[in-house]
């Protein structure tokens, strides 16, 4: 007993550092994801290539919820389907008679005569038995006959691409050339759910390629000019909350060489006058968490590349440059 006990103390211990360990290795993007994607806010982004796992949901965000409490719907028609349920055999004619029959069967019973004669409690249980089977099938035949036929909307764009397996836009690789890239991101536009879908040129490409390392750079940096310029405010407001609690714990992220190894456009939209583009970014850096007295690494390797995939998404008002409205992580 005296050599389990010490055995899981020790297993204790290292539990305790390992949750440490990823506390602050997870400091930066505490929470999963945060900001504003305007009406898209608490629907998930659509998988690419790049990232094909569901992005974390904002959970961090000034925007208030749809009314319907129900985060994610994104088609309308949805919220309209009636919640209750739907009418069935036993909600109604059947219901009533199997009801009817159940309760004559045991008042027959207590007064000595089961269902239909002296058979009693076994006789109950097999008429019983033959009734449910006859409701079943009565059910499975009319139910046959009025159940309505759906088929899969054909005329959203996202849908179709998503289907038809069609390159989406793509952020090249640095040292790339621009021709492929550019003839790729033909720029197209449809009225989805409300929304404009817009497309997204070479110079978009670029500027958010541009703007990972900038915006990188600037949080490596604890520069808060850069990033009030680079960011919308209300996602400037979350990563100065992050500097602070790095800072109040005594620690510094160290964010240096960053590479942007692929890139996919998920979706591009435009809303009340503004443009937004979600874009998932595979990427590489130096990603290490450092004391701020003493310089030790508490957490990643200051020597080598570390690969992350987050989804970022992009805001654009008129006549301003895009700014990074919200940050998601997802699994590499």
């Amino acid at each position: 007993m005296q050599r389990f006990g010490r055995v899981l103390a020790t297993v204790a211990v290292g539990l305790m550092v390992m949750l440490t360990v990823v506390d602050v290795a997870e400091a930066r993007r505490a929470g999963g994801g945060f900001g504003s994607r305007g009406s898209r806010t608490f629907s998930t982004p659509p998988v690419t290539r790049t990232a094909p796992a569901p992005a974390a949901p904002i959970d961090r965000t000034m925007t208030p919820r749809p009314n319907s409490g129900q985060p994610g719907i994104t088609n309308p028609a949805a919220q309209n389907r009636p919640t209750g349920p739907r009418p069935g055999f036993f909600n109604g004619f059947g219901g009533s008679m199997l009801g009817g029959l159940l309760m004559g069967g045991l008042v027959g019973m207590l007064l000595g005569h089961g269902l239909g004669g002296g058979i009693g409690f076994l006789g109950l249980l097999l008429q019983v038995g033959l009734v449910v089977l006859l409701i079943s099938f009565a059910m499975r035949f009319f139910g046959r006959s009025g159940s309505p036929a759906y088929s899969a909307p054909s005329g959203s764009p996202r849908s179709s691409a998503a289907t038809s397996g069609a390159p989406s836009f793509r952020i090249p690789r640095i040292g790339e050339g621009i021709g492929g890239a550019a003839a790729a991101a033909t720029a197209t536009s449809a009225a989805v759910g409300g929304a404009e879908e817009i497309g997204i040129d070479q110079r978009d490409l670029d500027r958010f390629e541009a703007m990972l390392k900038e915006v990188q750079a600037a949080y490596g940096a604890e520069d808060y000019a850069a990033l009030r310029r680079l960011t919308t405010p209300e996602a400037m407001s979350y990563l100065a909350e992050e500097l602070s609690e790095n800072a109040t714990r005594g620690l510094k992220n160290e964010v240096r060489d960053v590479h942007l190894v692929q890139g996919d456009v998920a979706e591009a939209w435009r809303e009340n006058g503004a443009d937004y583009a979600t874009v998932a970014m595979r990427y590489e850096s130096v990603d290490v968490m450092r004391e701020r007295a003493t310089g030790r690494v508490v957490s990643g390797e200051a020597d080598r590349l570390t690969e992350a995939v987050e989804v970022w998404t992009f805001q654009r008002k008129p006549g301003t440059d895009w700014q990074v409205s919200a940050i998601q992580g997802t699994a590499v």
